[in-house]
């Protein structure tokens, strides 16, 4: 299991307010530092992807799991050194 130092739960919500949420609680957090988030917007996926690669955060992983019928993306996003 990955550590991580907050944890953002955007599920349920549609683009883009994970990645609005997403780039908030990063601003939160020190340079090093791994955000959590989950997400259930399939776009999500693409969303985060294309965020990391435009903003120099770093996504560590990225895994799929069943809630109740539903799929959940769970993302480990180490926000860019300063």
């Amino acid at each position: 299991m990955m550590r991580f130092d907050q944890e953002l739960n955007t599920r349920g919500l549609k683009c883009p307010l994970p990645i609005l949420r997403c780039k908030k609680a990063l601003a939160e957090i020190k340079a090093g530092q791994i955000l959590k988030a989950y997400a259930t917007d399939p776009g999500a996926v693409k969303d985060f992807q294309a965020f990391c690669k435009q903003t120099g955060h770093i996504m560590l992983s990225l895994e799929e799991s069943l809630e109740a019928e539903t799929t959940v993306f769970v993302f480990h996003i180490q926000k860019k050194a300063a």
